[in-house]
C-alpha cells in the first residue's frame, strides 16, 4: 500500500518520505488499510533509522496543502527526519548551506542492511 523513499533534498541524513501508492492529497481520502500501512511504515522507518544511524530523536510529520509546505499537494506523504543533539550549525545561517554528512547511497545501504537485520520487509 505504501512506498518509502530517501528524500533527494534531505533536511538531515536519512530523511525518508513514506507515501501511499494511491495519489491523494487529503488524509480522509485514504482507506483505513492504506492509512494503517502508512503509519506502520512510519514506525518501521523510524525504528530502522534509530538503529542504523543512531538517531537520538525524530521530526515526523505531514505537510497538507501548498500553503503548509507540501511540494506535491495532490500526493500526501509522511516525512521522517532523524535528529541528533547539536545537528544544527552555523553553515545554514552564514552560507545558506546544509551539510549532509552521508551520501544517499551510503544511507540506503545502511538502511537496507538494518531493515533485514530487524526482520522488516526489505526494500526493492
Amino acid at each position: 500500500h505504501t512506498i518509502g523513499l530517501l528524500n533527494l533534498f534531505p533536511y538531515n541524513s536519512g530523511h525518508v518520505l513514506i507515501a501511499p501508492l494511491v495519489h491523494v492529497g487529503r488524509l480522509e481520502d485514504l482507506s483505513d488499510d492504506v492509512l494503517l500501512a502508512l503509519m506502520q511504515g512510519t514506525r518501521d522507518v523510524k525504528r530502522v533509522l534509530e538503529t542504523a544511524l543512531g538517531a537520538q530523536g525524530f521530526n515526523i510529520g505531514i505537510n497538507l496543502g501548498h500553503c503548509a509546505g507540501a511540494g506535491l499537494p495532490e500526493h500526501l506523504h509522511v516525512h521522517v527526519v532523524p535528529r541528533w543533539n547539536g545537528d544544527t550549525n552555523y553553515m545554514a545561517v552564514l552560507a545558506d548551506v546544509k551539510v549532509i554528512p552521508q551520501s544517499l547511497a551510503a544511507v540506503r545501504n545502511l538502511f537496507l542492511a538494518k531493515a533485514v537485520e530487524l526482520g522488516l520487509p526489505a526494500a526493492r
